[in-house]
């Protein structure tokens, strides 16, 4: 196990050569084992281990013997030894014992001092290396925590926002449900609008004295600006709930927008709390920090999530008062319709039985006046046998007196039977005036009954007519008229 700090040592395949007397220099070492273009790439701060440069500089220098005066400038000269030609023993000596024991002694000074110091320095280094990864595991710390907390955010508003939006989708579906209730009731009120035009169409063929304005016909007028009152609301209407279905398709795709975005924003702020520092894909990317790409702050956030709640929540609000409105409306109008149908058929009802009463008597009254018709015919037949049975009578008189006219002188007698005969004349001749009187008469009151009957048969197809039309017509077209769920918008 290698110590942080040091430099990593080099294994070989081969057999490790001898040890050179002194250390290659900086730059062969470069060159051989410290190879850059052979490392990945790491930023200057994360390099190779630390290695001081005084240890290259050491290294890089071939020891010589030199005075201790040079290396040691306290210590007192040396005297010169002497060549050893000049000695004529051969022996010869650079320095005393003395000078080797203070030398000894002083290199054991400098290597407690330079050990001191290294042991200071480790310390030093152990308690910055501790606080750098202690400070290191407190931030990254703080970093994760507030990136919990940021997911805990973003998990609540994401929780509120689907409440929101589910409540958004039932809202606008029962607004489009509403939507299309309206729809229905105003497709279905064209029926009854045309149906009582055509009914006030029809009534105009009625005949004669039956082309009246009664209570029906005001009532279908009625009925008629009762029905287009109540499609004129329930276009308004119509168009009220489009615009509000608009409305709140806006803020639905407010909703959706932004919690697709917290969706997002969720995965990959929790990707960044799960990560660690043995995680895989971790790259260094410089600069980074420098790079501010941020748009809002945490009260602009959830304000503006806040913000988009809320007028989803003001949209529901009014859909859901406009939805009641709206309902509301269509029972008022269901109700309206209905009331003034059941008016126009129960004075329908009211004006067919007056009708049909009417027609009753004419036939009633018909009846009785060709029954009367064909007695005064009789009487009239009767009459004129009468007449010509006076005539006849008349002419026998006549006769009996114009012969008597031709008796002879004295026999020209105004006896009884000549009395008699022209009191005979004279009473079949009155009676013949009064009964050509009264055969004038009774042709007088045959025509009389004739132009009756002729008005009875007349107004009786009058009535006939009157009667079709109210009854087979406008009621048959008026049987059909859609009921009171057809007109809510209920099917």
């Amino acid at each position: 196990m290698e110590l942080y700090g040091y430099p990593l040592k080099a294994k070989f395949n081969q057999p490790r050569p001898p040890p050179p007397k002194v250390l290659p220099a900086t730059s062969t070492m470069t060159g051989s084992c410290y190879n850059k273009t052979r490392m990945p790439y790491q930023p200057e701060s994360f390099s190779m281990p630390w290695m001081p440069n005084s240890y290259y500089k050491a290294a890089a220098l071939n020891p010589t013997l030199s005075p201790l005066t040079e290396s040691f400038p306290g210590l007192p000269p040396a005297k010169m030894v002497p060549f050893v030609s000049e000695r004529p023993d051969g022996v010869f000596s650079r320095h005393t014992l003395d000078d080797w024991h203070r030398s000894n002694m002083t290199n054991y000074k400098e290597s407690e001092t330079t050990r001191h110091n290294a042991e200071r320095l480790r310390a030093d280094l152990n308690r910055a290396i501790k606080d750098v990864y202690q400070q290191g595991k407190r931030s990254q710390g703080e970093s994760t925590q507030n990136l919990g907390e940021r997911v805990n955010d973003i998990e609540y508003w994401k929780s509120e926002l689907c409440i929101e939006l589910d409540a958004m989708i039932r809202e606008t579906n029962s607004l489009a449900d509403m939507q299309k209730r309206l729809e229905r009731a105003l497709a279905d009120t064209e029926g009854p609008f045309q149906v009582a035009h055509k009914c006030l169409l029809n009534r105009e063929k009625r005949m004669g004295i039956d082309l009246v304005s009664d209570d029906v016909e005001k009532q279908l007028i009625e009925e008629i600006k009762i029905i287009r009152s109540c499609r004129e609301r329930l276009q308004q209407c119509l168009d009220t709930v489009n615009a509000q279905l608009m409305c709140n398709k806006e803020a639905r795709q407010e909703l959706e927008k932004d919690l697709a975005d917290k969706q997002l924003g969720h995965h990959i702020d929790s990707k960044c709390y799960q990560m660690k520092n043995t995680s895989r894909g971790l790259h260094f990317f410089k600069g980074v920090e420098r790079i501010d790409a941020t748009v809002s702050v945490p009260e602009t956030w959830a304000r503006f999530t806040d913000n988009n709640i809320f007028r989803s929540q003001s949209a529901r609000a009014a859909s859901a008062k406009l939805r009641a409105s709206t309902e509301s409306l269509l029972m008022g109008t269901a109700d309206e319709m209905w009331r003034q149908f059941s008016k126009v058929n129960d004075a329908f009802t009211s004006r067919i039985t007056e009708i049909a009463n009417a027609k009753s008597k004419i036939q009633t009254h018909l009846a009785k006046t060709r029954q009367e018709i064909f007695q005064i015919e009789t009487k009239i037949q009767v009459i004129q046998k009468t007449i010509r049975d006076k005539e006849a009578q008349l002419k026998v008189a006549q006769t009996r007196l114009d012969e008597r006219t031709r008796r002879p002188n004295v026999e020209l007698c105004r006896d009884a039977a000549q009395l008699r005969l022209v009191q005979e004349v004279n009473e079949i001749n009155e009676t013949l005036r009064n009964l050509h009187q009264c055969l004038r008469a009774s042709e007088d009151m045959l025509q009389m009954l004739v132009r009756s009957k002729g008005v009875l048969e007349h107004d009786l197809v009058v009535k006939n007519n009157s009667l079709f039309i109210d009854q087979e017509r406008c009621m048959g077209m008026r049987k059909s008229y859609p009921s009171t769920v057809q007109i809510l918008g209920y099917v």
